[in-house]
Parts: structure tokens; C-alpha cells; sequence
């Protein structure tokens, strides 16, 4: 079985969005790795550690985490289930069902399929591969801010960090990494789509929530997982 299952990724300058910013801004190109984005990350390290105890995986996405749990699953030999909402694209279902996976369609939203598949894991003996609320995810995200700083070089930081936030794994890894790297004092900017901005109706409620609906395009999710709100106490943060 490979060491790990992503890739080192380049952080390249945008030259385009540091005019517009007036400053320097680097971009971690997750986009190249073998599933399509970050995910890959904390679901193969999550993976490594708890996959192999079980007959196969079962992850509820309607999109990267499920094509990252696809991927690492049919690279460790494994049956993998996906579970998505209605609302996923029939590309996104062909796209699993090419890595190998077998496609459920389950509910409206990411907490019906969620239910689904936390049904299938007790029912069927699977391994249950959150798509962003597991401290072995995090572990397998923060390893992007360690090829960060090995990109920076010694003595440099970032002035802050942007990350997008869906149901907050990936914000929870970038905190382990800066941490990890002695970077606790870099301010993250926490960006969400308007309509599915669960993190900040958290933030504001000082509580997990659920919103009612999803308004825009990203409609995969509709909560948050704990850890993203107990982080806000402990570092600094913009949650937009």
C-alpha cells in the first residue's frame, strides 16, 4: 500500500489576484491532485488508519469527499459506497461510479444522505469515511500547511491564510497545520458561498446549527461539524 495517497501540490504566485489585493498571494493548487481537490488528504489518512478493519467504505457526498473515498478505496482494493443527495449532478454520480463506487441516492440535502450512510455503516459492517468531521481528517489536511512553510522557507509566514469552509474539516486541518509549523499567530480568513454560510450562522450563534435550506448553488451541506466552532475561541479569525 502506497505511504499516502496525495500529492505533493506547487504554491504558485497569482500574479492577478496579488494586483488586485495589492499584496502577494500564493495559491495551493489542490486541484492536481489524483481525486480533484484536498480531500484526498484526511480521507487516505483516515483511510490507512480505519479502512482495512472493515468489508468496505461508505462516505456520504455529493461531491470531492466522495470522489476522494472512491479513489483511495478502489486503490486499497475496497468496496466503497457513496451516498449523495437528490441534488447531485448526474455527472458527479458518473464520476464515482467510474472510480468504482457504488452510487446511493438518499434525501435533499448532505444530512439525509448522511443519515443513510451512518445506517448502511452499522448495518453492513462498512467503515464510515466523514466528509470533514474526523480528528484523522484533520491530521491528513494539515499536512498542506507543512508543504507550505517547506515552500516559504525558514523565518517566513504567510500574512494570513484564506480557506473556504463547507462543513469545516478543511478549516480544522489548516489550524492543526498552523499550529504544527509554530504559526498560531497567522490570522485565517474562513470564506463561505452566501445562502449555505453555515460556519458564520454558527459563529454567530456560539453553537452548532443547521440552516433550513440551501440557497445557492453549493447544496451539498447544511451543517458544521463541533470542532470548527470551539476552534473560533482559540484563534484568530474572519469568518465571511
Amino acid at each position: 500500500m502506497a505511504k499516502q495517497f496525495h500529492v505533493n501540490t506547487p504554491l504558485l504566485e497569482s500574479v492577478s489576484m496579488s494586483k488586485h489585493v495589492g499584496a502577494t498571494v500564493y495559491l495551493k493548487m489542490e486541484n492536481s491532485q489524483p481525486s480533484g481537490s484536498f480531500k484526498i488528504r484526511g480521507i487516505g489518512h483516515l483511510c490507512q488508519k480505519l479502512a482495512s478493519q472493515y468489508k468496505g467504505v461508505v462516505c456520504s457526498s455529493g461531491g470531492n469527499a466522495g470522489m476522494a473515498a472512491a479513489y483511495v478505496a478502489r486503490k486499497m482494493g475496497l468496496p466503497a459506497t457513496i451516498v449523495v443527495p437528490t441534488s447531485s449532478p448526474h455527472l458527479v454520480v458518473e464520476r464515482l461510479q467510474d472510480q468504482g463506487a457504488t452510487v446511493k441516492v438518499s434525501g435533499k440535502v448532505w444530512d439525509d444522505a448522511n443519515a443513510e450512510a451512518l445506517r448502511l455503516a452499522k448495518t453492513e459492517e462498512l467503515a464510515y469515511i466523514s466528509p470533514f468531521d474526523h480528528p484523522l481528517l484533520w491530521q491528513g489536511h494539515a499536512s498542506m500547511i507543512t508543504e507550505v512553510a517547506a515552500c516559504l522557507g525558514p523565518n517566513v509566514k504567510p500574512g494570513a491564510v484564506v480557506v473556504s469552509v463547507g462543513g469545516g474539516g478543511l478549516l480544522c486541518g489548516v489550524i492543526q497545520g498552523l499550529e504544527n509549523v509554530g504559526w498560531t499567530d497567522v490570522p485565517i480568513v474562513a470564506m463561505e458561498t452566501v445562502g449555505a454560510d453555515c460556519f458564520n450562522a454558527a459563529v454567530r450563534a456560539g453553537k452548532v446549527v443547521t440552516l433550513d435550506d440551501i440557497t445557492r448553488l453549493v447544496k451539498n451541506r447544511v451543517s458544521i461539524c463541533l470542532m470548527a466552532i470551539n476552534n473560533t475561541s482559540s484563534s484568530s479569525f474572519c469568518s465571511q
